[in-house]
């Protein structure tokens, strides 16, 4: 009983580590106005390569994306696009460009996550090696493998949907904090403006008050 809770836990740390190495970088930045940010990454010839991304705050939620080869050639594209999800096949080795363009927005900053895998994942160690039919230990591990990685991108995603949502109510409460003050200013100025119209009204003099004045 023991050995096998021994090997269980092994084949569940050696899971975790390979899905810590597998080829992939995450990242969020801030894209400023009127600007356009490059990233460039060096990847083989024929490697299958993924790029997922998502704007998470700011203007309307779009940018522009363009991905280049290092001939210059333009493998994706799309304009003002909220969030996507693309896999190509490198045709040259050399490094790639994946570019973020904000340059169409006049004053919204945005907070753009990015996701690049490049390359296949990496095998569990003895797994896909042999010919033989996987034990019931080696199924676990791979069952498990497999979990972590949706664990993984389901994690990813509800961050960035949480993050988007504070930020929707963060400008709603503001919106609504500002309207509410506009009406508050508004209010007053009327009272005030009210105030010294009836004031002007009872301190003017009528013709009958004048005429008696004149008459003493």
């Amino acid at each position: 009983m023991i050995p096998s809770k021994i090997n269980s836990i092994v084949a569940l740390l050696l899971s975790v580590y390979y899905i810590c190495s597998v080829s992939s970088i995450e990242l969020t930045f801030e894209l400023q106005d009127k600007a356009k940010d490059c990233y460039y990454e060096n990847i083989e010839k024929n490697t299958s390569t993924t790029l997922e991304y998502q704007v998470v705050t700011g203007g309307q939620y779009d940018v522009d994306v363009i991905i280049e080869s290092p001939t210059k050639e333009i493998l994706y594209r799309q304009v003002k696009s909220q969030f996507d999800s693309h896999t190509f096949l490198a045709p040259v080795s050399g490094p790639y460009a994946i570019c973020f363009s904000n340059e169409f927005s006049t004053f919204s900053h945005k907070l753009v996550y990015m996701d690049l895998q490049v390359g296949e994942e990496v095998p569990l160690p003895g797994i896909g090696e042999q010919v033989t039919v996987m034990t019931q230990m080696e199924a676990t591990s791979q069952d498990i493998h497999t979990y972590l990685n949706q664990i993984i991108d389901y994690q990813t995603h509800h961050r960035l949907k949480e993050a988007q949502s504070r930020k929707r109510a963060e400008d709603l409460n503001h919106h609504v904090a500002l309207w509410s003050a506009t009406e508050t200013v508004a209010i007053l100025l009327v009272a005030i403006g009210q105030v010294f119209m009836l004031k002007r009204f009872f301190s003017e003099k009528t013709p009958t008050q004048m005429q008696c004045k004149s008459m003493y």
